[in-house]
């Protein structure tokens, strides 16, 4: 496993992110490569429930508006 996987694991538990959260933390991750198409799947299939919708949404937004470091444009 690596660090940053880890570091992302204890972040989750500490924060006590849902798993709607954890998934799209994972999505939009600084790893160099792109989520899996079944994390994604997974992720559309929650907004159709009201409540993981808003927990997507949410951390959605909090990532598009993270500056410096945590930023990163995606072409």
């Amino acid at each position: 496993m690596q660090t940053s996987s880890l570091r992302r694991q204890v972040k989750n538990m500490v924060n006590n992110f849902t798993e709607a959260e954890v998934k799209v933390r994972e999505a939009t991750s600084n790893d160099p490569w792109g989520p899996p198409s079944s994390l994604m799947s997974e992720i559309s299939d929650l907004t159709f429930n009201v409540v993981a919708f808003q927990e997507v949404m949410g951390m959605i937004w909090k990532r598009l508006n993270d500056h410096g470091k945590n930023w990163r444009a995606r072409i």
